[in-house]
Parts: C-alpha cells; structure tokens; sequence
C-alpha cells in the first residue's frame, strides 16, 4: 500500500487511534484491519451454513467463525489495496468505543418548543459521534403566525435553523470534522422565498438546503412551459 502524504496527515489527524496525550498510537494497516476485523463479525450472527466449495463444486459446511475470518480478509485486502474504502465514521469508529459506522441521519421535527430542541439534541449528539444529519422544516408554522398556548409570535423555520446552526458549529464531530447538516422547506411553505434567500446568500455555514418540490408545483410548472399562463 502506498499513501500520499497528503492522505498520510489526513488519516493521522481524523482516523487513527491516539492515545490519551492525542499521539497517534495506530498505523494505517492497523486501522484497515481493525475496521476489517470489527464489521465481519457481522458473520457470526448467522451461525454455520453451507456453501459451494470453489474448487470442488460441491456443498460443504462452513462455520461462522472461518466465514467471518474469510470476510475479515477479503475486506482488509480491498482497502489496503484503496480499491474500496468505507465512510468516514467506519474508519474512525470501527473497533472503538463509539462504534457508530452511519454517515446519515434523518430526524423529524414536530412544530413545538419540545420537539425542536429535542432535534437540537438528538443532532448534537449524532454529530459528536461523526454523523451527518437531515431536517425537514416543512411541518414548523410559518414566521409570524400566532402560537395559541403562548399568545406569541412565531419565529419561524428559518430562525430555528440558526439554532441549528449554531449547535452543530459547538460541536466537532468525534475529533474528525464539523457537523454538517441538510436543511429542507417544501416549496408551498410560507416562508419559502426567506428560506431561498438563505440559500443564495450562504448564511448558515452548517448546512446544505434545498427546496422540497410536491408534484402540484411540478403539475403547474409543466402547465407555464406549455403555454396554458
């Protein structure tokens, strides 16, 4: 295997193991098959089984353990080789205490204080552990509107995405990088035209954003290009 030096300071500095002085105390094939070894076991969930023998043709048993031994080299060569490599998360956490391997995260949020920040948290939390996390903005009323229990006003999605914002801005995922968030507004939301504003002029510096699209706006699109308004 052979790395660039670029590639060797970057895997220093985001995924190998460091010991509680933060000096690097894993080499990169140490951290290959420490992941290697870590998502084979997977294998052993699924006990003994057959399989076809590739230079027989014939059944014959396997057992969990040699099954995931097999897995655990294939996918060690693949990596060592760079002809696949898994995401960030797998790399860093496989085999460690975190031991959280997704990259993605979709957490819904309710239109009240409680399920808010809730979100807030859950993301947080998420980020800490080297995850990326998605929101829908859809379902928070729009700025302006009144809050009956309280008699206020409300703030509105795009006040709450600062929050957003700024939560994952305190937060450096696992020691590896920034969190970073997807932030979406259906296009028939009130707001919608302050949300793209905040799109064009690059805000949130957490966040991609996107304007959800529903089939009745694509209906009334396709009307305008065919010259029915």
């Amino acid at each position: 295997m052979t790395l660039t030096k670029r590639a060797e300071i970057i895997l220093a500095a985001r995924y190998l193991r460091k010991d509680q002085e933060g000096n690097v105390i894993e080499t990169p094939e140490e951290m290959f098959r420490r992941v290697a070894r870590y998502v084979s076991k997977a294998e052993l969930n699924y006990g003994d089984l057959e399989s076809i023998s590739v230079y027989s043709n014939h059944l014959e048993s396997v057992s969990a353990y040699s099954n995931q031994q097999r897995f655990q080299q294939e996918f060690e060569d693949a990596m060592s080789s760079l002809d696949f490599l898994p995401n960030s998360p797998c790399l860093a956490n496989a085999g460690r205490p975190l031991g959280q391997l997704s990259a993605c995260f979709v957490l819904p949020i309710g239109d009240s204080m409680e399920e808010i920040f809730d979100a807030v948290k859950n993301a947080a939390l998420i980020h800490k552990t080297g995850g990326g996390t998605g929101f829908n903005f859809s379902r928070l009323r729009p700025k302006g509107a009144i809050v009956k229990s309280t008699v206020q006003i409300a703030s509105g999605p795009v006040a709450f995405m600062g929050v957003f914002d700024a939560a994952t801005q305190a937060i450096k995922q696992g020691g590896m990088r920034r969190g970073a968030n997807m932030g979406i507004l259906s296009v028939d939301h009130k707001d919608i035209l302050e949300f793209i504003d905040f799109k064009r002029v690059g805000v949130l510096s957490n966040f991609n954003i996107s304007v959800g699209i529903t089939e009745t706006f694509m209906e009334g699109l396709r009307s305008c290009e065919g010259g029915d308004h």
